[in-house]
């Protein structure tokens, strides 16, 4: 299967860090942001993948030429302009080919296995379900969550009457999309290419036609939205690498 690395946010939170360096370049624990996923995506044997960019793309390009030296080969969609989510993975489709594919965004960090992205994919095909997303617990800057999972899958509300889900009994909280997802390329096709297409609206159309599997993961996962939380991360990688 093939991943998507997003790498196009202008990362105006991070600024001014972001000003002369675009977002997945940012280190942390001594490597780029999006060599962290690189790595990971290797180890499970995905080595296709497709990193579009927009904000100083070109050092993107540079720092991680054709991928050769991470062992994966790597192919780029320069937007110029960030299309936002989905309307970069639609101007990234004819890279990314007719089956279900990873989606993951560069500016977080996660220690989601991702052996597990081809399984998920597979299920997906078969389903006919347009897209699996991975889901964490709320961190303390969104609180509310995005999304109701029960049952392995995404609802809508109201919620089911008498299911279960992430919450136990009853009406369960909402948890917060990963940034890690698997997509059909069916999804995307109605966008028109280099067009501005934000992707929630588009899942919550699937999950209301009860289209959207998903899953809970409960390990580490950060969002590295600001300065302050990428100090965090980097200290936190620093000392479990050097703990014994």
């Amino acid at each position: 299967m093939k991943a998507m690395l997003l790498a196009a946010g202008r990362g105006e939170r991070m600024r001014p860090l972001t000003d002369h360096t675009p977002k997945p370049l940012l280190e942390v624990g001594g490597k780029p942001l999006i060599v962290w996923h690189i790595e990971k995506l290797v180890r499970a044997g995905i080595t296709e993948l497709v990193i579009n960019h927009a904000h100083l793309g070109a050092q993107i390009e540079t720092t991680l030429g054709d991928g050769s030296r991470f062992g994966v080969s790597i192919r780029y969609s320069d937007e110029g302009t960030a299309l936002e989510t989905a309307g970069g993975i639609a101007h990234a489709l004819p890279l990314l080919g007719d089956e279900p594919f990873a989606v993951i965004n560069s500016d977080i960090y996660c220690d989601y296995d991702f052996t597990h992205l081809a399984d998920r994919a597979a299920a997906l095909q078969s389903s006919g379900d347009a897209a699996h997303l991975v889901l964490v617990n709320n961190p303390p800057h969104h609180p509310n969550g995005d999304f109701l999972l029960s049952n392995g899958r995404i609802v809508s509300l109201p919620y089911p009457a008498g299911g279960r889900g992430a919450g136990g009994e009853g009406m369960p909280t909402k948890l917060t999309f990963s940034g890690i997802g698997i997509y059909q390329p069916s999804l995307f096709s109605q966008i028109p290419r280099g067009s501005i297409a934000p992707l929630a609206p588009l899942l919550r159309a699937q999950i209301a036609l009860g289209k959207v599997s998903g899953e809970h993961h409960r390990g580490l996962w950060v969002d590295v939205g600001t300065p302050e939380r990428l100090a965090e991360l980097d200290k936190l990688i620093r000392s479990s690498h050097n703990a014994p």
